[in-house]
């Protein structure tokens, strides 16, 4: 054990900035007992000062802080080193700024105050996928002498990389969810159950992976959406609702420059689209939805009737399954729904 330690404190050096010199304390003190050897800044350009100077395998920055702020040091990072890790410590209302960042590159990012588990596991992961990037660049380099041992290895190494995207997606979810308390955890299970009508359908793999990020992250555009009107306990006035109608378009807006996510822009979009034609945004009516979204739009509708609101309890099962039936062929694709209620789908 002391020996491991010894060894990630010589390969993994941390440069952790934050303006506030009790967060960087902490967080030395914890990496460090991990066995990382960790070096504090106290905003970017004293950053930029040991980045250019040392070499780091991680930097830990907190977004907003004086002289030079967490997004700048990013940018003027990535420009000299592309592949450097970033994470990102920011507090919830800044949750805009870290979809910046992550446009810009940002490996993850924590949300204050950071619970120091959450941030030696984000660490973790982190350098596990700069470790195998690096064994796939040496795998590359030396492919015929390396192709019989190294099979297993790669598939290995692609899984894992793949899981870590997945994590850092479900991290997003739970900033979306975290926008609401009263749908806490609403994307996750629409992913659960969107997954389990794909297996009913015989979707492969790969698009079983396309749905299952983009159901995790329909609803990415209610970042844009007041929390006024979120959390509103009552009725929503036709100003209001219209203004709810529009996150589709603000999610749209958010992921369209981001290449990973082009194949997800349809879900994200479409999900509320009604197999009448009589949805939003685009009012596209029975095969003309993508099906990933019809798909969607089965599961995120039960789990808002099964769930809490400001305004009202809870919907019986039974009422909630009698008001789908009522709606099908009107707001569901009749297939997608037959599948939902005849699998029992909504028992998680």
């Amino acid at each position: 054990m002391e020996q491991k330690k010894r060894r990630a404190s010589v390969e993994d050096r941390i440069l952790i900035v934050d303006d506030e010199e009790v967060i960087c304390n902490i967080l030395a003190r914890r990496l460090t007992r991990e066995g990382y050897s960790c070096v504090a800044a106290h905003n970017g350009k004293e950053a930029l000062r040991h980045f250019y100077k040392d070499s780091f395998s991680l930097i830990i920055s907190d977004i907003k802080m004086p002289e030079m702020d967490g997004i700048e040091l990013l940018k003027k990072v990535k420009a000299v080193h592309p592949n450097m890790l970033v994470i990102m410590v920011t507090a919830y209302p800044e949750i805009d700024l870290a979809l910046e960042a992550m446009r810009l590159g940002a490996y993850d990012f924590i949300i204050k105050p950071a619970d120091m588990e959450l941030v030696v596991l984000s660490v973790k992961k982190a350098l596990e996928k700069k470790r195998l990037e690096e064994e796939l660049d040496v795998y590359h380099k030396n492919l015929e002498k390396l192709v019989e041992e190294r099979t297993v290895k790669l598939q290995l190494a692609y899984r894992t990389l793949k899981k870590a995207y997945l994590d850092s997606v479900k991290v997003l979810a739970e900033a979306i969810d975290a926008k609401d308390p009263y749908t806490r955890g609403h994307s996750d299970r629409v992913r659960r159950m969107s997954l389990r009508i794909t297996a009913s359908l015989g979707f492969t793999e790969e698009r079983m992976e396309i749905l299952e990020y983009g159901a995790l992250l329909h609803d990415i555009g209610k970042i844009g959406i007041k929390d006024e009107i979120l959390r509103k306990p009552g009725a929503l006035t036709p100003e209001e609702y219209q203004t709810i109608q529009e996150h589709p378009l603000i999610g749209v807006k958010i992921v369209e420059g981001i290449e990973f996510f082009k194949d997800k822009i349809p879900m994200i979009r479409n999900h509320h689209e009604h197999f009448d034609g009589k949805g939003y945004p685009d009012g596209l009516a029975g095969e003309t939805i993508p099906l990933e979204a019809r798909i969607i739009a089965v599961p995120d509708a039960f789990d808002a009737m099964a769930s809490l609101r400001p305004y009202r309890s809870a919907m019986p099962l039974e009422d909630i399954l009698l008001e789908m039936e009522k709606y099908k062929g009107k707001q569901f694709d009749p297939k997608i729904l037959e599948i939902f209620l005849r699998e029992k789908i909504y028992k998680l």
